[in-house]
Order: C-alpha cells, then structure tokens, then sequence
C-alpha cells in the first residue's frame, strides 16, 4: 500500500491524467446522444454572429459616414459611403501597380492609357509599352543568383527560368510573379512598421500578440472572403488578402530581431550621440538585418502560397490555371503547372535566404565600375537580347517570336507522358490502392470519426481543460476553455470535429514519421545536413500542390486529404527533431559513451528528454500545418469546417461565415498551440534549459 503511495505521488501529473480519462470515458458512456441534452450539444447561442457581422459589414460599406463625390461621367456630386471610396481607392492603387509589373514583364497598354487617354492610344500606334524579352527576365535572374552567391545559384534560376518558359508557361508565370512583387514589399514594410511599433511600446506588442496569434491559424481561404467584400474580384483582392495573410511573420520576427541586439550595442549608439530615428534605422535594424531579411524570406514564401490560393477570387497567374486544370481532373496539366510554382518558390527562397545571408563590406575602397558592374552587365544583357528578339521577328514566319515570348500552345508539354504515367500507376497498382484504401477509411478512418463525433460536448470540455489544468494549472484551463467554448456555441460543432479527427490522424502518422525518420538522419553531419535540405525544398512548395499526386491516386476521399496532410505537415516534426537532437551538447554524448551506454540506450536516456522541448515546437508546428491542409483539402469534398469556408466564397453575404469559420479552426490550433508550448516550457524548466 505504502509503495503505492509513493507511486502516486512520484507521478502526480500521471495520475492525474489517468483518473482524468476514466471520467472522460465515464461521461460519453453515460451521456446520451440527444440535441435536447444540454450535456450532449451546447445549443448555438452565438449562431447568429455571422448574420450580425455581415449587417456590420453592409452597414460600414454602404450607410457608414456618406461622403459627397463628384462623378464626372453625369458631372454631378453623389453621395456615396466612405469606407467603400477609401476601399475602392486602395483597390484601385493595388491593381495600378500590379499593372506596371505586368505591364514591364508582359506589355501592355494599360499604364499609358492611365496618364493620357484611349483616344490616344488609337491615334499613335506606337504607343505601346513593349514586354521584356523572356531572355532578358532569365538573364536577369542569372546575373542576380550569381552575384549574391555564385555559379551555383545562377544555374538553378537560370534553368528555372527556361524550363517556365520553354513549357509555354512564361505569361501565367509572370503574372504570378507581378503579384508577389506587389504584395512581398508592401508586407515586408508594414510587417517592420509594426514590428518597430512593438519593440518600443509593450502596449503595442501585448496588443498585437493575440492578434498575430488568430492571424497566423487562421486557414487561407478564410482570408479571401474579407478581401473579396471589401475590394471587390481580381488581381487587386487577391494581393490585399495576400498582404494581411503574409504581414504577420514578418512583425513576429522583426520584433524578435530588435529584442536580440545586445544592449551594449544600444548604449554604444546612445553614447555616441544618437538620436531616436539614428538609433533605430542606423543601429538596431541593421544589427537585427539577418532576423529581419530572414522575416523577408517568410514573407515571400507566404506570398506566393497565398499568390495560389488567391485564384478563388480571380487573381491570374498560374493558381488560377492549376485550379482549372484540378478542376478539369487534368491531372498532367496540373503536375506541369505545379513544377512551375514550385520552381519560382524554390528560386525566390533561395534567393531571399542569399540576400540576408550576404555579409556586406563596408570597408572596400571600390571605384565606380567596381560597385556598378552587375548593372552595367545587366544593361548590355538588356540591349543585346532586345536585338536578338528584334531578329527574331524575321526568323520566325508563323507569327510567334520565341526570342520574345512562347505562347503556351507553342511550347514544350509533358502533359501526356504524365497523364500516361498517371494512368499506368493506376491500372497496375488498381487493386492494391483500392484494398489500401477501403481499409483505411472502413478500418481506422471511419471509427475514429464516429467515436469522435459521439463525444458529448462536456466530456471534450472536461478533457480538454483537464489537460490543460494538468499541463499549466487554472490559467491554461480557462484558456484552452475559452476556445472550446465558442466552437461550442456555434452551429457547427460537429464539423470541427470532423476537423479535429482529421487533423489528429495526420499530426499522430506525420509526428511518427517525422520523429522517427528525424532521429536516424540526426546520427550523421551528411544526413542531418540532406534532411534540412530536403525540408527546405518541401516547404517551399505551395500547399496546393500536395493534393495533386493524391487526388490521382485514391480520388475524391478523406484518404486524399490524409495523405496530403500528413506529407505537408511531417516536414517541421522532421525538422525540429533533427535540429532538437543536433543541440544536446556533445559532452553529454562523451560522458553516455563512457557509462557504457549504446546508442538506442543513448537516444533513450539522453538526447530525447533534452531534445523534447524543442520537438515539442516541431509538433506545435506539425498542427498548424494540418489544420491548413486539412481545410484545403475541402476543394476535393471533405465534410469538416473547410467545406462551408469554401462554400462561404460564392456566397454574396458570405464574410460572416468565413471569418466565423476561421475563428472556429484558429481556436482549435490555438488550444493546442498553448497547451504544447506550455508543456514544452515546463520541461525546459524542469531539465534547466
């Protein structure tokens, strides 16, 4: 009896959570399914909050504060709403710029027709602003991958460049492109801005923290709809919801730059003199510069997934093409395009990660040709390819410059051979993809979802706050609460857990694949090394992407989604584990190896329990990315919160749905973002780390 006791409290937290389940378990059996149980479904007092945002919405764009405006087409003033003039003009600068880019790239004549007039155009057929080359574009992004790292980086966005354009997919490319050129810059700004803004204020930063939070889990699409009510269809919406999707890693990690510059430097610079501005723009920020371009690189690869997603609400570029092509169940079409979007993320990370690790030299005595000579370069490459594109409209009799630009029906295709391979995988392997998935969803998918959904909605409370009260005590409880309890409230309580099944079964395989395969290539420098790499290059792929091999696979099933999840989110549980692991100190190592201990004994006993901390943040991470995927994977019919976000869309009051739906999944990966990070603390504190 007595070593029992001493059991117990040698385990309190264990105890805990095993009497902690048997009441779980005691309620779902004892609480039966009935909507008119209080204890089985919470009734949807807050159902009406979508209705109440969108009268919110309509009120502020049609009624709010009217404004006089003189119209000049009927040449008199009209009243018309303020915040839709202010929208409409943000709208209208948006879709100006975007323009410019695409214009350069693409030609055009829109720009001109914005400072003169379209009777002009037609009077002067010369007024036509002519596109680059594509010669000159790929030149361009050669030179610039050889002067921040050298022939190796040159090669891959010169090789990118031709393929994108020999494949006939230069135009939709380009049109991509002038959008993340639009939208990366100007979250780059207002992610400094308010990064700046935090570092001086607490105020400022304790306010933006739950902000930034909801912000950066809330599912792509729920972003869409907002931007879509307030700035109308197009290109322009589309980089607006861009902006406010990528803007928040940019603030966390400006913030964390600031707050890493040592304070003697920051006296160093009072010392010397400096002012406020001097202090911040001429010291901090570019002692933060690696944190801050780090921000840059997060920032664009956010851009371009966002770039993707956008082509819901009408952005052009490749997005829009991949979704017609998804659409149309082309499966070759989409590879090929999908190649194209991964090649153009792949070449602006790299590029990105060059500029912010590029150490400057400050002290170099360069004359003018020394500091200009890549511009110069560029110059020449400018007019000697404009000349060859010139020739080329002699060379080429059918109308078609391939100097110039490759249409895309004129180019190269591999749309049959992938379709093909596609085809073959599926005939030869038929019965086998069919057994595997007929199991999975009859064996594992479907109980888990039925015993998810008979979960009477106290006995998840009382799971989930216990946890939360084991992990962190009454704070995170009441937290991790709060968030259940608006899911709760509203009408949609089933579908987040259908939500909540899904993204389960992909955190539990991608956190055992990562953590496993994560172990063994953290052994060796080479294959720690080619794992980090191979993460790198799967996280710059859109999310996108991942449901194309899928979708030809199994088809239209939760099996799809699944798989898709669990490959998106294994690359951070992989990663962190590596990086968790390659950080126990090798003393620690040294000092196992002369107890006697093997390897496995080792991993056991030493390296998991100091690295867990940090593959708790892997694990953190693998959620989010679930939960995103999960909610993407509603463009191939699944039943859970991202089919009704998606539904939302073509929905014209759709924006209280959206965003109440966003609050929904953003609860659900906050909960558990809090109850990991507060566990994770706690073994910090416990081992001394």
């Amino acid at each position: 009896m007595s070593e029992m006791r001493n059991y117990i409290s040698n385990n309190k937290k264990l105890t805990q959570f095993v009497v902690l389940l048997v009441i779980f378990f005691s309620l779902c059996f004892l609480i039966s399914p009935s909507d008119s149980n209080i204890l089985w479904r919470f009734p949807p007092l807050i159902a009406g909050l979508p209705l109440l945002i969108n009268d919110c919405v309509s009120y502020l764009m049609y009624e709010f504060m009217p404004i006089e405006i003189y119209d000049s087409e009927i040449e008199e003033y009209e009243e018309r709403p303020l915040i839709k003039e202010v929208t409409r003009a943000l709208s209208s600068t948006v879709l100006f710029c975007i323009q410019v880019i695409r214009e350069i790239l693409l030609g055009g004549v829109k720009t001109i027709v914005t400072f003169t007039s379209w009777d002009f155009v037609n009077e002067n057929k010369w007024a036509y602003w002519p596109a680059l080359p594509w010669t000159v574009v790929c030149s361009a992004a050669i030179l610039l991958g050889y002067s921040l790292r050298g022939f190796g980086l040159a090669t891959l966005a010169g090789l990118a460049s031709m393929y994108i354009s020999i494949f006939g997919q230069w135009e939709p490319a380009m049109e991509t492109l002038s959008l993340v050129l639009i939208a990366a810059p100007a979250s780059f700004v207002l992610g400094l801005f308010f990064g700046v803004l935090a570092y001086r204020n607490k105020s400022v930063e304790s306010a933006l923290a739950p902000l930034l939070n909801i912000a950066q889990t809330m599912p792509h699409f729920s972003y869409l709809v907002p931007a879509m009510v307030f700035f109308g269809v197009g290109d322009h919406a589309g980089a607006i919801a861009t902006i406010i999707f990528a803007t928040p890693p940019m603030i966390r990690l400006t913030i964390l730059g600031l707050k890493k510059v040592s304070p003697e430097v920051t006296e160093a610079a009072l010392m010397s003199g400096c002012n406020e501005f001097q202090l911040m723009f001429r010291v901090l920020i570019p002692t933060a510069r690696r944190d801050i371009l780090i921000g840059v690189n997060q920032v664009i690869m956010q851009c371009l997934a966002m770039a993707v997603i956008a082509s819901f609400i009408g952005a052009k570029g490749l997005g829009f093409n991949l979704l017609l092509a998804l659409n149309g169940l082309r499966v070759g079409q989409a590879i090929e395009l999908g190649i194209c979007i991964v090649l153009i993320a792949v070449v602006l990370d790299k590029l990105s990660l060059a500029w912010a690790n590029k150490q400057v030299d400050y002290f170099a005595d360069l004359n003018f040709m020394q500091r200009n000579k890549y511009k110069i370069f560029l110059f020449f490459l400018l007019f000697f390819w404009s000349i060859i594109a010139y020739i080329g409209t002699f060379l080429f009799e059918e109308g078609f410059n391939y100097f110039y630009l490759i249409p895309h029906n004129k180019g190269i295709t591999t749309e049959t051979f992938w379709q093909g391979g596609v085809d073959w995988i599926v005939d030869t392997f038929f019965f086998q993809l069919k057994a595997f998935n007929e199991f999975l969803i009859i064996s594992v998918l479907l109980p888990m979802k039925h015993a998810y959904l008979s979960m009477p909605v106290i006995a998840t409370f009382v799971l989930i706050m216990g946890i939360g009260y084991i992990i962190g005590g009454l704070k995170s409880a009441f937290i991790v609460g709060f968030f259940l309890i608006f899911i709760a409230f509203t009408e949609w309580w089933d579908r987040a857990l259908i939500t909540a099944y899904m993204a389960t079964f992909g955190v539990i395989v991608s956190a055992l694949i990562g953590i496993t395969v994560g172990s063994i290539c953290a052994q060796t420098n080479i294959t720690s090394k080619s794992i980090i790499l191979i993460c790198d290059t799967f996280q710059t792929f859109p999310s996108f992407i991942y449901l194309i091999p899928v979708i030809m696979l199994f088809g239209v099933t939760d099996t799809s989604v699944l798989i898709a999840v669990i490959v998106y989110a294994t690359i951070p549980a992989t990663r962190y584990t590596v990086e968790g692991l390659r950080s126990v100190p090798d003393t620690l190592h040294d000092a196992g190896s002369m107890s006697g201990v093997n390897r496995l004994q080792r991993w056991l006993k030493i390296e998991l329990p100091l690295a867990f901390p940090h593959m708790m943040l892997g694990v953190n991470q693998t959620v989010v990315f679930a939960l995103f995927m999960v909610i993407i994977g509603a463009m191939i019919g699944t039943e859970d919160l991202g089919q009704y976000i998606l539904k939302s869309l073509s929905d014209k009051h759709g924006i209280g749905n959206g965003l109440t739906l966003g609050f929904c999944v953003a609860f659900i990966g906050l909960a558990v973002d809090h109850l990991i990070r507060t566990w994770a603390e706690e073994r910090k504190k416990a081992l001394g780390l």
